[in-house]
Order: C-alpha cells, then sequence, then structure tokens
C-alpha cells in the first residue's frame, strides 16, 4: 500500500499563501488520479482539486481561481498552491487516490486568521 504524507500547512494571515506538498512513497499506479481533501471540525470532508496522470484538473467552486494544483511524476509528488486565503479555509488538508481509496495519511492543518 502506498504511504501518504502530507505536508506545509501552518498558520497564516487572510490574503496570505501556502504551499502544501503530498508525497507518496511506495509503487503507485501509473494510471492513478489525485486529488486534495479538507476537513473542517463538526464538518464533512470535501473534496478541493483532483489531477489525473494526463493532468487532467478539476477544482471546487470555493477555490476556483485561488488554488492550483500540480503533480510532479518523477519525485512521486503531488502540489497545491494556496493564494489569497480565507477564514473559511480553516482546515485538516489530505490526499488521495481517487476511485481507489488508500489509507489516509495525518494531514497537515490550514489554518487562516482575520
Amino acid at each position: 500500500q502506498v504511504l501518504l504524507t502530507e505536508s506545509g500547512g501552518g498558520l497564516v494571515q487572510a490574503g496570505g499563501s501556502l504551499r502544501l506538498s503530498c508525497a507518496a512513497s511506495g509503487v503507485t499506479n501509473c494510471d492513478s488520479k489525485m486529488g486534495w481533501y479538507r476537513q473542517a471540525p463538526g464538518k464533512e470532508r470535501e473534496l478541493v482539486a483532483t489531477i489525473s496522470r494526463g493532468d487532467r484538473i478539476y477544482y471546487a467552486d470555493f477555490v476556483k481561481g485561488r488554488f492550483t494544483i500540480s503533480r510532479d511524476n518523477t519525485k512521486n509528488t503531488m502540489y497545491l498552491q494556496m493564494n489569497n486565503l480565507k477564514p473559511e479555509d480553516t482546515a485538516v488538508y489530505r490526499c488521495n487516490f481517487i476511485g481507489r481509496m488508500n489509507k489516509w495519511g495525518q494531514g497537515t492543518q490550514v489554518t487562516v486568521s482575520s
């Protein structure tokens, strides 16, 4: 099974930026589609963005124009560049495969202050 490790979160003021990384360790499917999810306390986990092996991309409406998803297959790493952060972006961010769910990692906390 692939081990997923998220990093790059932190505390930032509204309008600031963060870049999240998702490192995949172990053998992974060459045709795998991956995505970023987030979950705030008391809220349901929601899909933020997805990217396929061929770089086909989807964004949720609430991040469109602010976040950019990308992947570097040579480094087995996926990224989420987050700009113009808002307090409502505060959540634990995790990555996973789409359609063939892997074990969840610990996630990385993003906290945006007013």
